[in-house]
Protein backbone atom coordinates (compact mmCIF):
# COMPACT_ATOMS: atom_id res chain seq x y z
CA UNK A 1 0.00 0.00 0.00
CA UNK A 2 1.24 3.45 -0.99
CA UNK A 3 1.77 6.21 1.66
CA UNK A 4 -1.01 8.20 0.48
CA UNK A 5 -3.50 4.77 0.20
CA UNK A 6 -2.79 4.44 3.73
CA UNK A 7 -2.78 7.57 5.15
CA UNK A 8 -6.51 7.73 2.78
CA UNK A 9 -7.34 4.19 4.41
CA UNK A 10 -6.82 5.32 8.40
CA UNK A 11 -8.03 9.14 8.04
CA UNK A 12 -10.20 10.62 10.17
CA UNK A 13 -13.80 11.07 8.18
CA UNK A 14 -14.73 13.63 6.21
CA UNK A 15 -16.96 16.69 7.04
CA UNK A 16 -20.31 15.95 4.98
CA UNK A 17 -22.62 18.11 6.49
CA UNK A 18 -22.41 21.97 6.70
CA UNK A 19 -23.52 21.88 10.67
CA UNK A 20 -20.05 20.38 11.14
CA UNK A 21 -17.70 23.20 9.50
CA UNK A 22 -16.02 26.13 11.37
CA UNK A 23 -18.46 29.51 10.16
CA UNK A 24 -15.29 31.43 10.93
CA UNK A 25 -12.33 29.63 10.12
CA UNK A 26 -8.39 31.08 10.42
CA UNK A 27 -8.06 30.78 6.39
CA UNK A 28 -10.54 30.12 3.41
CA UNK A 29 -9.36 28.30 0.34
CA UNK A 30 -11.34 29.14 -3.17
CA UNK A 31 -10.31 25.93 -5.10
CA UNK A 32 -8.56 22.39 -4.58
CA UNK A 33 -6.04 22.22 -6.68
CA UNK A 34 -2.48 22.22 -6.42
CA UNK A 35 -2.32 25.70 -5.38
CA UNK A 36 -5.31 25.45 -3.05
CA UNK A 37 -4.56 22.27 -1.37
CA UNK A 38 -1.27 22.87 -0.67
CA UNK A 39 -2.10 26.20 1.32
CA UNK A 40 -4.60 23.97 3.27
CA UNK A 41 -2.38 21.76 4.00
CA UNK A 42 0.65 24.32 5.16
CA UNK A 43 -2.06 26.01 6.76
CA UNK A 44 -3.22 23.17 9.33
CA UNK A 45 0.33 21.72 9.71
CA UNK A 46 0.21 25.44 11.18
CA UNK A 47 -2.20 25.00 13.50
CA UNK A 48 -4.95 27.08 11.45
CA UNK A 49 -8.07 26.15 10.72
CA UNK A 50 -9.49 26.30 7.36
CA UNK A 51 -12.24 25.35 4.96
CA UNK A 52 -11.35 24.50 1.41
CA UNK A 53 -14.57 25.23 -1.30
CA UNK A 54 -13.60 22.83 -4.34
CA UNK A 55 -16.17 22.46 -6.67
CA UNK A 56 -15.02 19.66 -8.89
CA UNK A 57 -12.60 16.70 -6.97
CA UNK A 58 -9.79 18.40 -4.87
CA UNK A 59 -6.80 18.07 -7.00
CA UNK A 60 -7.39 19.82 -9.64
CA UNK A 61 -6.46 20.23 -13.61
CA UNK A 62 -3.03 18.39 -12.94
CA UNK A 63 -4.16 15.37 -11.11
CA UNK A 64 -7.59 14.85 -13.52
CA UNK A 65 -6.96 16.39 -16.69
CA UNK A 66 -3.55 17.42 -17.03
CA UNK A 67 0.46 16.46 -15.34
CA UNK A 68 -0.35 13.12 -13.93
CA UNK A 69 -2.67 11.44 -16.59
CA UNK A 70 -0.39 12.76 -19.68
CA UNK A 71 2.69 11.66 -17.92
CA UNK A 72 1.14 8.37 -17.56
CA UNK A 73 0.43 8.25 -20.97
CA UNK A 74 3.49 9.40 -22.03
CA UNK A 75 5.30 6.78 -19.95
CA UNK A 76 2.74 4.55 -22.08
CA UNK A 77 4.50 5.66 -25.00
CA UNK A 78 7.98 5.81 -24.27
CA UNK A 79 7.33 1.67 -23.74
CA UNK A 80 6.15 1.78 -27.33
CA UNK A 81 8.88 3.69 -28.60
CA UNK A 82 11.62 1.18 -26.49
CA UNK A 83 9.62 -1.32 -28.28
CA UNK A 84 11.05 -0.10 -32.10
CA UNK A 85 14.25 0.99 -30.44
CA UNK A 86 14.86 -3.09 -28.96
CA UNK A 87 14.12 -4.24 -32.87
CA UNK A 88 15.96 -1.78 -34.87
CA UNK A 89 18.79 -1.11 -32.88
CA UNK A 90 19.59 -3.76 -30.07
CA UNK A 91 18.70 -6.82 -32.22
CA UNK A 92 15.91 -7.76 -29.40
CA UNK A 93 13.47 -9.10 -31.99
CA UNK A 94 10.50 -7.93 -29.95
CA UNK A 95 7.36 -6.92 -32.07
CA UNK A 96 4.40 -4.85 -30.89
CA UNK A 97 0.79 -6.63 -31.64
CA UNK A 98 -1.15 -3.91 -30.50
CA UNK A 99 -2.43 -1.55 -28.09
CA UNK A 100 -4.86 -2.44 -25.84
CA UNK A 101 -6.07 1.56 -25.09
CA UNK A 102 -8.91 0.33 -22.24
CA UNK A 103 -5.96 -1.16 -20.49
CA UNK A 104 -3.75 1.64 -20.64
CA UNK A 105 -7.20 3.83 -20.14
CA UNK A 106 -7.76 1.69 -16.78
CA UNK A 107 -3.96 1.42 -15.38
CA UNK A 108 -4.05 5.28 -16.12
CA UNK A 109 -6.69 5.87 -14.10
CA UNK A 110 -5.97 3.77 -11.41
CA UNK A 111 -3.12 6.19 -11.17
CA UNK A 112 -5.20 9.55 -11.01
CA UNK A 113 -7.50 7.93 -8.24
CA UNK A 114 -5.34 6.24 -6.07
CA UNK A 115 -3.41 9.73 -5.97
CA UNK A 116 -6.93 11.40 -5.38
CA UNK A 117 -7.63 9.49 -2.73
CA UNK A 118 -4.25 10.44 -0.84
CA UNK A 119 -4.97 13.81 -1.42
CA UNK A 120 -8.17 13.45 0.41
CA UNK A 121 -6.64 11.66 3.09
CA UNK A 122 -4.11 14.19 3.33
CA UNK A 123 -6.74 16.55 3.95
CA UNK A 124 -8.96 14.35 6.04
CA UNK A 125 -5.51 14.13 8.26
CA UNK A 126 -5.21 17.27 8.44
CA UNK A 127 -8.76 18.12 9.68
CA UNK A 128 -8.69 20.52 6.74
CA UNK A 129 -12.78 21.26 6.17
CA UNK A 130 -13.64 20.67 2.43
CA UNK A 131 -16.51 22.06 1.52
CA UNK A 132 -18.39 20.57 -1.96
CA UNK A 133 -19.39 23.56 -3.69
CA UNK A 134 -19.10 26.78 -6.25
CA UNK A 135 -17.86 29.82 -4.06
CA UNK A 136 -17.83 33.50 -4.44
CA UNK A 137 -16.71 36.69 -2.77
CA UNK A 138 -19.27 38.60 -0.75
CA UNK A 139 -16.63 41.05 0.66
CA UNK A 140 -12.68 41.36 1.72
CA UNK A 141 -13.20 38.53 4.56
CA UNK A 142 -16.44 36.42 3.52
CA UNK A 143 -17.65 33.64 1.06
CA UNK A 144 -20.86 32.31 -0.12
CA UNK A 145 -20.79 28.18 -1.33
CA UNK A 146 -23.65 27.29 -2.84
CA UNK A 147 -25.85 24.88 -0.86
CA UNK A 148 -23.39 25.95 2.38
CA UNK A 149 -24.14 29.35 3.42
CA UNK A 150 -21.45 32.15 3.87
CA UNK A 151 -18.22 31.61 5.97
CA UNK A 152 -16.40 34.25 7.39
CA UNK A 153 -12.49 33.81 7.50
CA UNK A 154 -10.59 35.42 10.79
CA UNK A 155 -6.87 36.35 8.58
CA UNK A 156 -7.39 35.81 5.42
CA UNK A 157 -9.08 34.16 2.11
CA UNK A 158 -7.04 32.58 -0.80
CA UNK A 159 -7.54 32.53 -4.37
CA UNK A 160 -6.90 29.40 -6.25
CA UNK A 161 -9.78 28.60 -9.27
CA UNK A 162 -6.89 27.75 -11.66
CA UNK A 163 -7.18 28.11 -15.36
CA UNK A 164 -8.90 26.21 -18.50
CA UNK A 165 -7.82 25.55 -21.90
CA UNK A 166 -8.02 28.72 -24.05
CA UNK A 167 -10.03 27.76 -27.57
CA UNK A 168 -9.49 29.67 -30.97
CA UNK A 169 -11.93 31.76 -32.62
CA UNK A 170 -14.21 29.88 -34.76
CA UNK A 171 -13.76 26.44 -32.66
CA UNK A 172 -15.71 24.80 -30.33
CA UNK A 173 -14.59 21.86 -28.35
CA UNK A 174 -16.43 18.61 -29.34
CA UNK A 175 -14.50 15.73 -27.36
CA UNK A 176 -14.01 13.58 -30.33
CA UNK A 177 -13.32 15.96 -33.64
CA UNK A 178 -12.05 18.77 -31.91
CA UNK A 179 -10.42 18.71 -28.52
CA UNK A 180 -8.62 20.96 -25.65
CA UNK A 181 -5.57 19.77 -23.57
CA UNK A 182 -8.03 19.01 -20.97
CA UNK A 183 -10.20 16.65 -22.54
CA UNK A 184 -7.34 14.73 -25.59
CA UNK A 185 -6.52 11.84 -23.18
CA UNK A 186 -10.33 11.26 -22.66
CA UNK A 187 -11.07 11.33 -26.06
CA UNK A 188 -12.17 8.14 -27.67
CA UNK A 189 -9.41 5.40 -29.02
CA UNK A 190 -6.47 6.66 -30.98
CA UNK A 191 -6.87 8.53 -33.90
CA UNK A 192 -4.35 7.32 -36.68
CA UNK A 193 -3.75 11.52 -37.63
CA UNK A 194 -3.81 14.17 -35.53
CA UNK A 195 -3.39 18.33 -35.97
CA UNK A 196 -2.47 20.11 -33.29
CA UNK A 197 -2.45 23.41 -33.00
CA UNK A 198 0.46 25.10 -30.28
CA UNK A 199 3.78 23.81 -29.97
CA UNK A 200 4.48 24.98 -26.16
CA UNK A 201 4.96 22.04 -23.43
CA UNK A 202 1.41 20.92 -24.07
CA UNK A 203 1.01 20.74 -27.49
CA UNK A 204 5.13 19.28 -28.03
CA UNK A 205 3.88 16.77 -25.14
CA UNK A 206 0.42 15.59 -27.45
CA UNK A 207 2.08 15.47 -30.16
CA UNK A 208 4.82 13.23 -29.08
CA UNK A 209 2.21 11.41 -27.64
CA UNK A 210 0.01 10.23 -30.84
CA UNK A 211 3.01 9.81 -32.88
CA UNK A 212 4.17 7.37 -30.74
CA UNK A 213 1.64 5.94 -30.76
CA UNK A 214 1.24 5.33 -34.53
CA UNK A 215 -0.16 8.42 -35.92
CA UNK A 216 0.71 11.23 -37.90
CA UNK A 217 0.70 14.39 -36.33
CA UNK A 218 1.26 17.65 -37.74
CA UNK A 219 2.46 20.78 -35.20
CA UNK A 220 1.69 23.96 -35.42
CA UNK A 221 2.94 26.77 -33.90
CA UNK A 222 2.36 30.47 -34.59
CA UNK A 223 5.96 31.67 -33.15
CA UNK A 224 8.89 31.42 -35.16
CA UNK A 225 9.93 28.09 -32.85
CA UNK A 226 8.61 25.56 -30.55
CA UNK A 227 8.67 26.14 -26.87
CA UNK A 228 9.53 29.73 -27.53
CA UNK A 229 9.81 30.73 -23.91
CA UNK A 230 12.92 28.13 -23.59
CA UNK A 231 16.27 28.98 -25.19
CA UNK A 232 16.61 29.01 -28.95
CA UNK A 233 19.07 26.10 -28.32
CA UNK A 234 16.18 23.95 -26.92
CA UNK A 235 13.94 24.55 -29.58
CA UNK A 236 16.32 23.57 -31.96
CA UNK A 237 17.63 20.39 -30.83
CA UNK A 238 13.97 19.82 -29.59
CA UNK A 239 12.52 20.32 -33.30
CA UNK A 240 15.32 18.47 -34.53
CA UNK A 241 14.27 15.45 -32.80
CA UNK A 242 10.54 15.30 -32.76
CA UNK A 243 11.45 16.08 -37.14
CA UNK A 244 13.25 13.20 -37.10
CA UNK A 245 10.29 11.05 -35.71
CA UNK A 246 7.71 11.92 -38.30
CA UNK A 247 6.34 15.29 -37.19
CA UNK A 248 5.44 17.31 -39.67
CA UNK A 249 6.60 20.54 -37.76
CA UNK A 250 5.14 23.88 -39.16
CA UNK A 251 6.44 26.67 -36.78
CA UNK A 252 5.63 30.23 -38.17
CA UNK A 253 2.11 29.03 -39.13
CA UNK A 254 -1.19 30.64 -38.76
CA UNK A 255 -4.37 28.36 -38.01
CA UNK A 256 -6.96 30.13 -40.44
CA UNK A 257 -10.28 28.06 -40.30
CA UNK A 258 -11.65 24.16 -39.74
CA UNK A 259 -14.20 22.55 -41.48
CA UNK A 260 -16.21 19.87 -39.44
CA UNK A 261 -16.34 16.40 -41.45
CA UNK A 262 -17.85 12.85 -40.09
CA UNK A 263 -15.13 11.72 -39.28
CA UNK A 264 -12.33 14.02 -38.90
CA UNK A 265 -11.70 17.79 -39.73
CA UNK A 266 -10.19 19.68 -42.38
CA UNK A 267 -7.86 22.31 -41.37
CA UNK A 268 -7.05 25.12 -43.00
CA UNK A 269 -3.29 26.85 -42.46
CA UNK A 270 -0.63 29.71 -43.78
CA UNK A 271 2.25 28.44 -43.63
CA UNK A 272 5.94 30.31 -42.62
CA UNK A 273 6.25 30.76 -46.61
CA UNK A 274 2.83 32.39 -46.50
CA UNK A 275 1.42 29.48 -48.68
CA UNK A 276 -2.23 28.16 -47.72
CA UNK A 277 -1.90 24.44 -47.18
CA UNK A 278 -5.12 22.23 -46.09
CA UNK A 279 -4.77 19.66 -43.42
CA UNK A 280 -6.94 16.54 -42.41
CA UNK A 281 -7.07 14.16 -39.89
CA UNK A 282 -8.97 12.25 -37.46
CA UNK A 283 -8.74 15.03 -34.82
CA UNK A 284 -8.02 18.56 -33.94
CA UNK A 285 -5.81 19.09 -30.63
CA UNK A 286 -6.34 22.95 -29.34
CA UNK A 287 -3.67 23.39 -26.99
CA UNK A 288 -2.80 27.69 -27.55
CA UNK A 289 -2.35 28.11 -23.75
CA UNK A 290 -4.65 28.03 -20.78
CA UNK A 291 -7.15 31.16 -19.36
CA UNK A 292 -7.52 31.83 -15.76
CA UNK A 293 -10.99 31.19 -14.46
CA UNK A 294 -12.34 33.88 -12.19
CA UNK A 295 -15.91 33.74 -13.77
CA UNK A 296 -19.04 33.24 -10.33
CA UNK A 297 -16.11 34.44 -8.11
CA UNK A 298 -17.36 38.23 -7.84
CA UNK A 299 -14.00 39.44 -7.45
CA UNK A 300 -15.82 43.24 -7.57
CA UNK A 301 -17.66 42.05 -4.11
CA UNK A 302 -13.87 42.31 -2.55
CA UNK A 303 -13.27 45.24 -4.25
CA UNK A 304 -10.51 43.24 -6.99
CA UNK A 305 -10.79 43.37 -10.33
CA UNK A 306 -8.76 41.14 -12.84
CA UNK A 307 -6.23 42.67 -15.26
CA UNK A 308 -6.65 43.24 -18.91
CA UNK A 309 -5.22 39.78 -19.78
CA UNK A 310 -7.97 37.51 -16.71
CA UNK A 311 -5.25 37.34 -13.90
CA UNK A 312 -5.72 38.63 -10.43
CA UNK A 313 -2.57 40.09 -9.57
CA UNK A 314 -0.91 40.68 -6.09
CA UNK A 315 0.18 44.10 -4.74
CA UNK A 316 2.81 42.07 -2.79
CA UNK A 317 4.73 39.86 -5.15
CA UNK A 318 6.89 38.69 -1.23
CA UNK A 319 3.62 37.38 0.15
CA UNK A 320 1.53 36.87 -3.02
CA UNK A 321 -1.11 39.36 -1.52
CA UNK A 322 -3.61 41.55 -3.41
CA UNK A 323 -4.55 44.92 -3.03
CA UNK A 324 -6.99 44.04 -0.62
CA UNK A 325 -5.06 43.14 2.62
CA UNK A 326 -5.84 39.31 3.56
CA UNK A 327 -6.83 38.74 0.19
CA UNK A 328 -4.08 36.04 -1.47
CA UNK A 329 -3.63 34.40 -5.03
CA UNK A 330 -1.86 31.09 -5.48
CA UNK A 331 -2.10 29.26 -8.87
CA UNK A 332 -2.73 29.67 -11.99
CA UNK A 333 -4.98 32.97 -11.42
CA UNK A 334 -1.31 35.00 -11.20
CA UNK A 335 0.19 36.43 -14.04
CA UNK A 336 3.92 36.48 -14.75
CA UNK A 337 6.63 35.71 -13.86
CA UNK A 338 4.34 33.39 -12.46
CA UNK A 339 4.63 30.33 -14.26
CA UNK A 340 1.88 28.23 -14.47
CA UNK A 341 3.19 25.20 -13.13
CA UNK A 342 1.94 22.82 -10.74
CA UNK A 343 5.26 22.66 -8.67
CA UNK A 344 5.43 26.80 -8.71
CA UNK A 345 2.34 26.43 -6.82
CA UNK A 346 2.94 24.46 -4.37
CA UNK A 347 5.71 27.00 -3.45
CA UNK A 348 3.09 29.77 -3.60
CA UNK A 349 0.52 27.74 -1.50
CA UNK A 350 3.65 27.79 1.37
CA UNK A 351 4.29 30.63 1.43
CA UNK A 352 0.85 31.86 1.76
CA UNK A 353 0.22 29.41 4.43
CA UNK A 354 3.12 30.54 5.86
CA UNK A 355 2.84 34.39 5.73
CA UNK A 356 -1.40 33.87 7.15
CA UNK A 357 0.06 32.12 10.01
CA UNK A 358 2.18 35.36 10.86
CA UNK A 359 5.73 33.68 9.13
CA UNK A 360 7.97 35.58 7.72
CA UNK A 361 8.98 33.25 4.51
CA UNK A 362 11.61 34.05 1.47
CA UNK A 363 9.23 34.48 -1.92
CA UNK A 364 9.19 32.37 -4.50
CA UNK A 365 12.40 32.49 -6.83
CA UNK A 366 10.64 32.04 -10.29
CA UNK A 367 13.53 32.36 -11.62
CA UNK A 368 15.08 29.14 -10.03
CA UNK A 369 11.77 27.11 -11.37
CA UNK A 370 12.83 24.42 -13.33
CA UNK A 371 10.41 24.01 -16.48
CA UNK A 372 9.96 20.49 -18.32
CA UNK A 373 8.79 19.36 -21.34
CA UNK A 374 7.79 15.87 -21.00
CA UNK A 375 8.13 14.66 -24.80
CA UNK A 376 10.41 12.29 -27.16
CA UNK A 377 12.88 14.42 -26.48
CA UNK A 378 12.89 15.56 -23.34
CA UNK A 379 13.45 19.26 -22.45
CA UNK A 380 14.25 21.16 -18.75
CA UNK A 381 15.74 24.01 -18.12
CA UNK A 382 16.06 26.34 -14.92
CA UNK A 383 16.80 29.99 -15.24
CA UNK A 384 17.58 32.68 -17.77
CA UNK A 385 18.18 31.68 -21.69
CA UNK A 386 20.99 33.03 -23.19
CA UNK A 387 19.14 35.60 -25.49
CA UNK A 388 17.59 36.47 -21.96
CA UNK A 389 20.87 37.05 -20.06
CA UNK A 390 22.27 39.12 -23.04
CA UNK A 391 19.53 41.44 -23.00
CA UNK A 392 19.54 41.60 -18.84
CA UNK A 393 22.72 42.83 -19.65
CA UNK A 394 25.31 40.34 -18.43
CA UNK A 395 28.50 39.57 -19.63
CA UNK A 396 27.33 35.73 -20.95
CA UNK A 397 29.87 33.14 -21.09
CA UNK A 398 27.89 29.91 -22.90
CA UNK A 399 29.18 26.18 -22.91
CA UNK A 400 27.12 23.32 -24.60
CA UNK A 401 28.13 19.74 -24.69
CA UNK A 402 26.08 17.06 -26.71
CA UNK A 403 24.87 14.36 -24.68
CA UNK A 404 26.42 11.95 -27.17
CA UNK A 405 29.85 12.76 -25.85
CA UNK A 406 29.12 10.42 -22.81
CA UNK A 407 29.19 7.04 -22.78
CA UNK A 408 25.76 6.49 -21.45
CA UNK A 409 24.56 9.06 -24.01
CA UNK A 410 25.54 6.89 -26.61
CA UNK A 411 23.68 4.00 -24.75
CA UNK A 412 20.69 5.68 -25.50
CA UNK A 413 21.21 6.55 -29.01
CA UNK A 414 18.80 10.02 -28.97
CA UNK A 415 21.29 12.66 -29.00
CA UNK A 416 20.51 15.63 -27.22
CA UNK A 417 22.26 18.89 -25.62
CA UNK A 418 23.36 20.28 -22.14
CA UNK A 419 23.71 24.15 -22.61
CA UNK A 420 25.05 26.39 -19.55
CA UNK A 421 24.96 30.20 -19.55
CA UNK A 422 26.61 31.91 -17.09
CA UNK A 423 28.46 35.15 -16.01
CA UNK A 424 31.98 35.50 -17.25
CA UNK A 425 34.25 34.95 -13.85
CA UNK A 426 30.58 34.36 -12.14
CA UNK A 427 27.82 32.70 -11.14
CA UNK A 428 25.53 30.22 -13.72
CA UNK A 429 22.73 32.34 -14.92
CA UNK A 430 20.86 29.01 -16.84
CA UNK A 431 20.74 25.23 -17.32
CA UNK A 432 19.33 23.92 -20.77
CA UNK A 433 18.92 20.22 -21.35
CA UNK A 434 17.31 18.63 -24.08
CA UNK A 435 17.72 14.64 -24.69
CA UNK A 436 16.28 11.47 -23.01
CA UNK A 437 15.56 11.48 -19.10
CA UNK A 438 16.25 15.45 -18.74
CA UNK A 439 13.34 15.71 -16.50
CA UNK A 440 15.10 13.48 -14.02
CA UNK A 441 18.42 15.38 -14.51
CA UNK A 442 17.35 19.22 -13.76
CA UNK A 443 17.28 18.75 -10.22
CA UNK A 444 21.04 19.57 -9.53
CA UNK A 445 20.85 22.70 -11.50
CA UNK A 446 17.70 24.23 -9.87
CA UNK A 447 20.03 23.90 -6.96
CA UNK A 448 23.30 25.37 -8.49
CA UNK A 449 20.50 28.55 -10.19
CA UNK A 450 19.37 28.68 -7.16
CA UNK A 451 21.96 29.43 -4.82
CA UNK A 452 24.20 31.49 -6.85
CA UNK A 453 26.77 29.43 -7.53
CA UNK A 454 29.67 29.49 -10.05
CA UNK A 455 31.36 26.77 -12.45
CA UNK A 456 34.07 26.20 -10.43
CA UNK A 457 31.76 25.58 -7.25
CA UNK A 458 29.76 22.77 -9.09
CA UNK A 459 33.59 21.65 -10.99
CA UNK A 460 34.64 19.90 -8.09
CA UNK A 461 31.34 17.34 -7.26
CA UNK A 462 32.12 14.28 -9.09
CA UNK A 463 29.19 12.76 -11.05
CA UNK A 464 29.19 9.14 -11.67
CA UNK A 465 29.56 7.24 -14.08
CA UNK A 466 28.63 6.42 -16.75
CA UNK A 467 25.77 8.67 -16.25
CA UNK A 468 23.99 10.99 -18.53
CA UNK A 469 24.31 13.60 -15.87
CA UNK A 470 28.33 13.39 -16.64
CA UNK A 471 27.52 15.77 -19.47
CA UNK A 472 26.65 18.06 -17.14
CA UNK A 473 29.59 17.86 -14.75
CA UNK A 474 31.66 17.91 -18.13
CA UNK A 475 30.12 21.35 -18.92
CA UNK A 476 31.08 23.35 -15.71
CA UNK A 477 34.44 21.33 -15.83
CA UNK A 478 35.28 23.18 -19.58
CA UNK A 479 33.80 26.77 -17.71
CA UNK A 480 35.93 26.15 -14.92
CA UNK A 481 39.11 25.52 -17.43
CA UNK A 482 39.22 21.83 -16.11
CA UNK A 483 37.34 19.87 -18.90
CA UNK A 484 38.12 16.43 -19.89
CA UNK A 485 36.54 15.26 -22.79
CA UNK A 486 35.72 18.54 -23.66
CA UNK A 487 38.10 21.65 -24.39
Amino acid sequence: MTENAAIAANAVTPVSHTSDVNRVPDVIVIGGGTGGYSTALRAAALGLTVVLAERDKVGGTCLHRGCIPSKAMLHAAELVDGIAEARERWGVKATLDSVDWPALVATRDDIVSRNHKGVEGHLSHARVAVVRGSARLTGPRTVQVDGHGEFTARRGIVLATGSRPRMLPGLEADGRRVVTSDDALFAPGLPQSVLVLGGGAIGVEYASFHRSMGADVTLVEAADRLVPLEDADVSRHLTRGLKKRGIDVQTGARFLSAELLENGVRATVRTARGETRTVEAERLLVAVGRAPVTDGLDLAAAGLATDERGFVAPADWARLETAVPGIHVVGDLLPPPSLGLAHASFAEGLLVAETLAGLTSPPVDYAAVPRVTYSSPQTASVGLTEADARNRGHDVVVNSMPLTAVAKGMVHGQGGVVKVVAERDGQVLGVHLVGPHVSEMIAESQLIVGWDAEPSDVAHHIHAHPTLSEAVGETFLTLAGRGLHQQ
